[in-house]
């Protein structure tokens, strides 16, 4: 991939990075977190893939 192909997908993953941590903070503020803890994990793990992605993305523009 070349750099800006790199960074457009940083891009991306930074919406869906931002977009859940706003779904999670909904959740907690509604107490949804308790109510439906397996959709809350699931987030959870999205986000987390998300991170994992982007960081990846940067460490290979990087090299």
């Amino acid at each position: 991939m070349t750099p800006d192909e790199h960074q457009q997908v940083i891009d991306e993953l930074q919406v869906v990075i931002d977009d859940t941590q706003h779904t999670l903070g909904r959740f907690e503020a509604t107490g949804m977190d308790q109510q439906m803890p397996k959709d809350y994990d699931k987030m959870l793990d999205i986000l987390d893939d998300a991170v994992t992605r982007q960081r990846a993305h940067t460490l290979a523009m990087l090299v």
